[in-house]
């Protein structure tokens, strides 16, 4: 059965993250990756993540940061944002449908593409700055 509701809320946001990020600590390719980088400290992971996707896709403006940053020295190649994605675009299909869960999945795909291909520089011109 289909899910009947798009993202409309902060409580569709954090069921999003929370799923999304349940299906990651699962994952055999993808949870060491992110245990070893987040450790114990899911809770506030999770808030930041809640904060990004509210202001992303709500317009409600509760993130402050950078987010390329954290992801610089990850140790990850295409295959892991594959993955993600792939991860990521099953989640808001099993749980969402309409205008903000396809809008979800484009940025999702993008910001994919633009961490991999940032990443892919850094690791080919490691005497040359990005940020």
């Amino acid at each position: 059965m289909l899910p009947e509701k798009d993202i409309t809320s902060l409580e569709d946001i954090k069921l999003l993250v929370d799923t999304f990020y349940t299906n990651i600590r699962e994952d055999a390719l993808l949870a060491p990756v992110f245990n070893e980088r987040i450790k114990d400290n899911w809770p506030q992971h999770l808030q930041k993540m809640y904060s990004f996707w509210q202001t992303v896709l709500l317009q409600e403006h509760t993130y402050f940061g950078a987010p390329f940053a954290p992801h610089i020295n990850l140790p990850v190649s295409n295959e892991h944002f594959e993955a993600w994605m792939q991860l990521f675009v099953k989640t808001v299909d099993a749980l969402f449908t309409g205008e903000k869960a396809a809008e979800a999945k484009w940025r999702a795909g993008k910001m994919a593409e633009l961490f991999s291909g940032k990443l892919a520089y850094i690791k080919a011109n490691p005497n040359k700055a990005i940020l």
